[in-house]
């Protein structure tokens, strides 16, 4: 079981952002996983149009508010990974019609891809938690999101470990 606080830091967090479409969404997703990725001459730009690539082939969002844009990178050693509570919700194009304010976007090593697809479905089960996306959603701060995703992962694995 992958965890939130495995693929996530308290400086990958974002609270309050401003974003007035899906498209600044993605760039500010992009530049900040652009700070994670270690990969010569693969920076913002690159970031910003593998997401956006992915993003043409089908929308990502997940339902219920909360959108999960993911893409390959060409290389790397670790999945980067951001986490964005907006200050409003923005049109994503969802099917459900809801506007997107919680956003989980994800940058995967080619080499990863095959392990980690039954991760991404995890973490978007795990993201449509009607507790959890309520309390991301009341957060006031970057930290408070991060002690959410603590909490969240420590009952988890309590619960993981009891006995069926």
């Amino acid at each position: 079981m992958t965890k939130f606080t495995a693929l996530l830091t308290p400086e990958t967090i974002r609270q309050g952002v401003i974003c007035t479409s899906k498209k600044t969404a993605l760039e500010m997703a992009a530049n900040l996983l652009a700070e994670q990725v270690n990969i010569d001459d693969f920076g913002e730009i690159e970031c910003f149009e593998s997401l956006f690539n992915r993003e043409k082939l089908g929308c990502t969002a997940i339902g219920n508010g909360i959108a999960m844009p993911r893409s390959r990178i060409p290389s790397g050693d670790k999945v980067c990974a951001v986490f964005l509570q907006l200050s409003h919700a923005i049109d994503y194009d969802a099917a459900d019609k809801r506007e997107v304010d919680l956003i989980l976007a994800i940058l995967i090593p080619e080499a990863f891809c095959p392990d980690y697809t039954p991760v991404l479905v995890e973490f978007s089960e795990k993201l449509k938690d009607k507790a959890l996306h309520k309390q991301l959603r009341a957060a006031q701060s970057a930290e408070e999101i991060w002690q959410v995703f603590q909490q969240f992962d420590e009952k988890i694995t309590e619960d993981s470990d009891l006995p069926t």
